[in-house]
């Protein structure tokens, strides 16, 4: 079965809302807004997706554990075509395909989890106010001393799903979103981070409450990626109502003389 560069909306839709936490971000990256920064491949039922509105492209591949070898060879047969110097979403197994290729570094385990029991969304505290572009450099302050090295695509903040708390001019915490497709009633939290002075006063859990419940209007299934060693964001997450849902390794891909995947 030959791999295809699809570009039909709404086939990649059809296939992709079989497992919509699971494909979440490729969900919201069919929007107009993320749309011309994709590139797809597809075989048979899978898809792959290659994202270039980052600083540098990122590859999406995700499979349950049925499609787990589908999925690898749909990766096998694209990697000649992939770009020398990537970055991967990769459910487990899958960075071994690319070794072939690719000097494979890994960069964390991670978890995606999803809003599944939103009765105890609704019994948290919610705290905080929605930001906008004005906004914009008082949240680059925060990133710059809170979450350094974040991924933030400053447009998300017309979304309306950006909310804050301040103290004085200086915003203390955040919550935003990565992906937000009322077209496809999906959304990511993202860029969730809290001043480190005033951590551990329940702030964080304040603004993604408020945040959740903004979303809840638009979207029916709200997901998020944390790394798996994060065991205080892990439990923030479980008491607002997240339950994991998938596991998956991010990782740097390098073409080099040699192929392997690095330890770490």
């Amino acid at each position: 079965m030959p791999v295809r560069a699809e570009h039909d909306r709404a086939v990649l839709a059809a296939l992709l809302r079989r497992d919509p936490v699971l494909h979440a971000y490729q969900l919201g990256d069919l929007d107009d807004f993320f749309w011309p920064y994709t590139s797809w491949f597809r075989r048979g039922d899978q898809v792959v997706l290659l994202y270039h509105g980052a600083d540098e492209p990122v590859l999406l591949a995700f499979a349950a554990d049925r499609d787990r070898a589908a999925v690898a060879a749909l990766l096998d047969e694209v990697a000649p075509v992939l770009p020398a110097r990537l970055y991967a979403h990769l459910s487990p197994g899958l960075e071994q395909v690319l070794a072939g290729r690719y000097v494979v570094t890994p960069a964390g385990a991670h978890l995606r989890m999803a809003l599944t029991e939103p009765g105890r969304l609704a019994g948290a505290a919610a705290g905080g106010e929605v930001l906008g572009a004005a906004d914009l450099p008082a949240l680059r302050d925060l990133y710059a001393v809170a979450y350094p090295g974040n991924w933030f695509d400053a447009r998300m903040l017309d979304t309306g799903h950006y909310v804050g708390v301040r103290d004085g001019d200086a915003l203390v915490a955040v919550a935003g979103v990565h992906v937000w497709s009322p077209t496809y009633r999906v959304a990511a939290v993202g860029n969730v981070t809290t001043r480190p002075a005033v951590r551990g006063r329940g702030l964080g859990g304040q603004v993604v409450a408020a945040l959740c419940a903004r979303l809840a209007a638009s979207v029916d299934h709200v997901t998020l990626n944390v790394r798996a060693d994060n065991a205080v964001a892990v439990r923030l997450y479980e008491r607002l109502g997240f339950t994991r849902v998938a596991g998956f390794g991010e990782y740097a891909l390098t073409v080099g003389a040699g192929s392997a995947v690095a330890a770490g």
